[in-house]
């Protein structure tokens, strides 16, 4: 893969990618902690800094345009400061964003207190009811309006209302017969709308909660891959395992096993927008499935030892897949594992 990975990278910036989903602005405060509050045992955070970061289909689009691709970015905000917040941070990076409507409802904001590099606390202000039928008319039309221009198509289903049976009816079947790759990030309450996309990329516990079973073991893992394959007829199922890593499915029995490749792991908050950006990216560059799955593993990888909602760039890639640093991985990430599960009810919102 090293070999060839330059020229994959250079055909990046000449490929298009639509996301559409659930858009999140992500805000952090940052501080220190020095006492206890006297009103109530939780810790007093001294505020220091402040940021935004983009978030949910938003940072799906900033992971793209990170890794040099163009992207075409399609959702909802609302008529708030926080809608203008997260509209103008994702102009400033580059992101398409005529295709993002305006809607009478409250943004969705994930609030992160962070001191001394833990976070403390979130808080969550949303309403995440399906969209009223106008807007909703207005984002699919803004879709199909765009499809043309676009080489691959990245759904990011977080539920918070935008993703529903009806664009899912409508949405699917236009990319299909396209023939464009299509991706989805996917809530088990659409399972069955997801049938003949290209891919899947749940996690371990959104795979379980999608085939009705627990996946304690490789064994129940292995036929979770299988199972979504053939209710689904997709290509393929990427199965994101934490500290195991990930596990490729295609179609016609192909299997890959890929080891975390994380060195070390400080926030897990957004690996799945990386991973399904780096893996739609590749596979809309040429890249076959078990080669975008790699990358998309590497990127995360880079993520994860990253404070806050993070990305990964060509040239960290090239970095971390260079001959020299190629193969240091597998020890570091073990010790690594103990943190990675405290911290994996941060991995998906």
């Amino acid at each position: 893969m090293t070999s060839s990975l330059n020229g994959v990278l250079s055909r990046f910036p000449r490929t298009r990618v639509l996301v559409v989903g659930d858009l999140i602005l992500d805000e952090f405060i940052w501080g220190q902690v020095s006492r206890i509050s006297p009103e109530a045992p939780v810790p007093v955070v001294w505020v220091q800094s402040e940021s935004v970061m983009p978030g949910g289909a938003a940072n799906v689009a900033n992971n793209v345009r990170a890794l040099g691709g163009q992207v075409i970015l399609v959702g909802a905000v609302g008529e708030d400061r926080w809608g203008d917040t997260l509209a103008a941070d994702v102009r400033r990076r580059g992101i398409d964003t005529a295709g993002v409507i305006r809607v009478k409802r409250p943004t969705t904001v994930k609030t992160r207190v962070i001191a001394h590099h833990q976070q403390v606390v979130r808080v969550d202000r949303e309403q995440p009811a399906p969209l009223p039928d106008a807007a909703l008319t207005r984002v699919i039309g803004a879709v199909l309006d765009r499809l043309p221009a676009a080489d691959a198509v990245v759904i990011e289903d977080y539920g918070k209302g935008l993703i529903t049976r009806r664009l899912l009816e409508e949405v699917i079947p236009a990319v299909r017969r396209r023939g464009t790759v299509v991706t989805v990030d996917p809530k088990e309450e659409h399972v069955e709308l997801y049938r003949g996309v290209t891919a899947l990329t749940p996690n371990r516990a959104e795979a379980g909660r999608m085939v009705g079973r627990e996946l304690a073991r490789d064994a129940d893992v292995a036929w979770a891959g299988k199972e979504m394959l053939r209710r689904l007829r997709c290509e393929a199922a990427l199965i994101t395992l934490g500290e195991d890593g990930m596990w490729l499915f295609e179609r016609g029995g192909r299997e890959t096993r890929i080891p975390t490749v994380a060195q070390e792991v400080f926030d897990v908050a957004g690996a799945g927008d990386t991973v399904i950006a780096a893996f739609t990216l590749g596979l809309a560059a040429g890249m076959r499935l078990a080669e975008a799955a790699r990358l998309a593993n590497v990127a995360a990888g880079i993520v994860v030892g990253k404070l806050g909602v993070a990305v990964a760039t060509p040239e960290e890639l090239r970095a971390r897949l260079s001959p020299a640093t190629a193969g240091r991985n597998p020890e570091r990430a073990k010790r690594v594992e103990g943190r990675r599960r405290r911290l994996a009810s941060s991995a998906r919102r």
